[in-house]
């Protein structure tokens, strides 16, 4: 039986090609899992980092023109298979259009960038992948980390006494410093590649050595350095400070972002929550859901979004539950490579295997953490920009030349630069790019699309599912059954023991919220997106990919989720 497969429709407007040739293009927020529209701003600033890709616009969102990678048969082999990484139903989509001699016989051809293709190395990420891989050091990993914070700091402290022409050139030379650490230098990379290698050789081997599904799950757990696990399991320690002031809690019920910190000093516990909240922000407040569009408003922009998180950890979990989830997920991870390794020695070539199984759990362990990284430099110095553009947005609300902060959001960043050379905008484009960005706010992003203005639908083969099951990606193993929570706003987060999260799509920002679940669902992701990546650290049982989870499953409905073969079942209404 296969499911999800649907007619084709769609109003989605479609990027600007002069070629006359076939293009096929790919929603660049399902890999980013972000697939809401992005003002101006967010745009040009997320272009100028990811230049190297083959992007182009519509409706407010990046798609990559694949075309090139799919013109020869040759160049299909490593694309489709790339594709399925990022996003199954991506990848069957593609699949069943090369299938069709008509189109491809006129599709755009030329030279591929190399960049399009995910998981590629260039030769000096591979000198680097080997050099990790062989000395198997996790001080290598916390020396690289170390090497980025310091850099963004330095930044930080060089772009903060900077105005008019000097702010902007200097925003454009942070834009290169940011490229340049998340995509150009070779450590960087290839730090992230020897984990996400070992995951994928465990999880081979174990399946066909031990006939065991997803095993690297498991040994995920409680790894060290992974900046988006520990940003949920350090809420929980910002709970335990809260929870010992009941004024501070009735407080949180009318608290203010303006006045938020200011409110707090005048209540008992005031300041030991505030310093708690501050330390956290230090860390973590330059990120926040659709983190990808510099336009979006930060955790330390609005505080209170942590405050049902805060007031959720400190209904669902015990003081000190931090330092006890780390631990059971150490002990379940050193138990789990126990067994494996027993298993192993009672085979032909059990010591052989034991041995090079033993390395590469060493290696998963110091090196998966950092898979969540790149993300995490990239939000820390948008928030180094973020903060110099909107001090330059402040003097041009001063001059009368802009009436709020925010009208820059709907400037190009060019655009801003000549704004701020003249001194002067015809206030005419603000309104005209609002009205835009509501109209885009209100389209669904598809996963894939042809210029000929043909939607692409993938499938999922369901033959080994239970019948009447919704089928996704199994990304986190584990069977559960318990309430579902459709939700799609983190504000409207209101959980209880037990409850499995049911929305479009999570970035680092959601995981906060994943130390209260039991179980996720999403309409985005594959194997290595953000979410996928902290289930498995956090033992949770996950299935993205999942087409119209939202609205297939119901608020409230009992449902059992299967990890481990990638499907949901509806229990019960």
């Amino acid at each position: 039986m296969i499911v999800q497969s649907r007619p084709i429709t769609t109003l989605f407007p479609l990027p600007e090609e002069t070629d006359g040739k076939n293009h096929v293009y790919v929603s660049f927020g399902h890999q980013q899992m972000m697939t809401n529209a992005i003002k101006p701003l967010g745009l040009s600033i997320l272009e100028k980092i990811d230049e190297s890709f083959a992007m182009t616009k519509a409706g407010g969102r990046f798609f990559i023109d694949v075309a090139q990678g799919l013109s020869t048969p040759m160049r299909r082999k490593v694309m489709i298979p790339a594709l399925g990484k990022m996003d199954p139903l991506i990848s069957s989509s593609i699949k069943d259009l090369t299938a069709r001699d008509d189109f491809m016989k006129s599709i755009s051809r030329g030279k591929m960038k190399m960049s399009l293709i995910p998981g590629y190395l260039s030769f000096k990420t591979l000198q680097q992948f080997l050099r990790l891989k062989r000395r198997n050091n996790v001080a290598d990993v916390e020396e690289l980390m170390e090497k980025n914070e310091r850099e963004i700091s330095e930044l930080r402290k060089k772009m903060a006494p900077l105005s008019g022409k000097a702010a902007i050139d200097a925003v454009y030379d942070a834009l290169n410093q940011t490229r340049e650490a998340m995509y150009i230098y070779p450590r960087n990379m290839a730090t992230v590649f020897v984990g996400v290698y070992a995951l994928g050789w465990i999880n081979k081997k174990m399946d066909k050595w031990l006939g065991e599904k997803n095993v690297g799950d498991v040994l995920c757990k409680s790894v060290p350095n992974n900046v988006t696990s520990e940003m949920g399991m350090e809420l929980l320690d910002v709970a335990d400070v809260v929870r010992q002031y009941p004024a501070v809690m009735d407080y949180f019920a009318d608290a203010s972002n303006d006045t938020f910190f200011e409110d707090l000093s005048h209540i008992e516990g005031g300041k030991e929550v505030s310093l708690a909240i501050k330390a956290y922000l230090e860390k973590y407040g330059m990120r926040c859901t659709g983190e990808i569009d510099i336009t979006r408003t930060r955790f330390s922009e609005a505080p209170t979004a942590l405050i049902p998180l805060i007031l959720g950890n400190i209904k669902n979990f015990e003081p000190g539950a931090h330092q006890s989830i780390f631990e059971q997920g150490r002990q379940e991870s050193l138990q789990k490579e126990e067994e494996l390794l027993s298993r192993l020695t009672k085979l032909s070539g059990g010591k052989r295997k034991v041995k090079k199984t033993k390395r590469m759990i060493s290696q998963l362990q110091s090196f998966i953490g950092y898979r969540e990284y790149p993300k995490y430099i990239m939000v820390g110095y948008y928030w180094v920009i973020k903060q110099a553009l909107l001090r330059e947005a402040q003097r041009l609300v001063s001059r009368g030349v802009i009436r709020k902060k925010e009208d820059i959001f709907f400037l190009y960043l060019d655009e801003l630069q000549k704004v701020v050379d003249a001194n002067e905008l015809d206030y005419n484009i603000i309104e005209k790019r609002k009205s835009e960005h509501e109209v885009n706010e209100k389209l669904t992003t598809p996963r894939a699309m042809t210029s000929e203005g043909e939607v692409l639908f993938g499938k999922y083969e369901s033959s080994g599912i239970p019948d009447g099951a919704i089928a996704g990606v199994a990304v986190s193993s584990g069977t559960i059954e318990g309430r579902a929570r459709v939700i799609l706003r983190m504000e409207d987060i209101a959980l209880e023991d037990g409850d499995i999260l049911v929305t479009a799509f999570t970035d680092p920002s959601w995981t906060p919220v994943f130390v209260s679940i039991k179980g996720l669902v999403t309409e985005v992701g594959g194997m290595m997106t953000h979410g996928s990546v902290v289930a498995r650290e956090y033992g949770l049982p996950a299935v993205v990919g999942v087409e119209n989870a939202t609205k297939l499953i119901k608020d409230g409905q009992r449902i059992r989720l299967n990890g481990t073969e990638g499907y949901i079942e509806i229990l019960s209404d």
